[in-house]
């Protein structure tokens, strides 16, 4: 039996400038991503890097957001083509790679999603990615279908940040707001008028070269605001958020 190939939605609609509203995803949980993938928003991130997320996790997430609403989205715990490969092969499209500094890491980061001869993407015929094998033609689809979100989240990185941007097969930038303010000087307080600043300042000059660009943000007037500003891919909270904030104030309202 063969499969249709799966064309990219989040990717597509990023390029078209259609917002996109998305849901942080760190409990590494199939269950969760059942729940949410069919909750209504455009894309869920699955997290490697700041969760124990491992790839037989990943391939149920996936597995359970298969149908719903979200495409979902792996952050690699790094900027490594190993790690990219794996998420690839179990049928992951977008990938968002953590601390990209300069033209060159934004460089490999692209090459490591593509197939020879315009990248290094090693290939197997019997990846989930291509439903085992039953995907006529996949390897010659895949690397245009592929989405590549660097992450920008330095004093320095943001020196590049068009030159990141315009790297090609570099298809978003996404601010990384606390690790932008640590590296600003304001650990823990991504609110600082100064990062508030800076991420402004950063969609503008994205905007200016054309560069979608994305963020996150559990705070609903700085949801608002980073929209109105121009971002085009956001996500406005976490599964670890929401599970924590109902079970305070559940716990608050009969343990007073």
């Amino acid at each position: 039996m063969t499969t249709d190939f799966q064309r990219n939605a989040f990717k597509h609609a990023i390029a078209a400038g259609k917002l996109q509203i998305g849901l942080w995803s760190s409990l590494c949980s199939n269950i969760v991503a059942d729940i949410i993938g069919d909750s209504g928003f455009d894309w869920i991130l699955l997290d490697t890097e700041h969760s124990p997320n491992e790839i037989p996790d990943l391939v149920e997430q996936l597995q359970a957001v298969r149908g719903g609403t979200a495409t979902p989205i792996i952050r690699p715990a790094w900027n490594d083509a190993v790690l990219a490969k794996r998420a690839l092969d179990i049928g992951a499209q977008t990938l968002l790679f953590p601390y990209v500094q300069n033209v060159e890491e934004a460089k490999r980061a692209v090459a490591s999603t593509r197939y020879p001869p315009q990248g290094i993407r090693g290939v197997s015929v019997a990846a989930r990615a291509s439903r085992y094998g039953r995907t006529p033609g996949y390897l010659g689809k895949a690397n245009a279908e592929i989405c590549v979100l660097v992450q920008v989240e330095t004093r320095e990185a943001m020196k590049e940040l068009e030159a990141i941007a315009g790297v090609d097969g570099v298809d978003g930038v996404f601010i990384g707001p606390s690790d932008l303010a640590a590296s600003l000087g304001h650990l823990g307080n991504p609110a600082h008028p100064g990062v508030q600043e800076a991420i402004h300042d950063a969609v503008k000059r994205l905007k200016k070269v054309g560069k979608p660009a994305g963020i996150l943000t559990g705070n609903e007037e700085e949801i608002r605001r980073y929209i109105e500003w121009g971002y085009l891919f956001v996500a406005v909270g976490s599964d670890v958020g929401l599970l924590a904030k109902s079970a305070d104030t559940l716990a608050k309202k009969f343990k007073g």
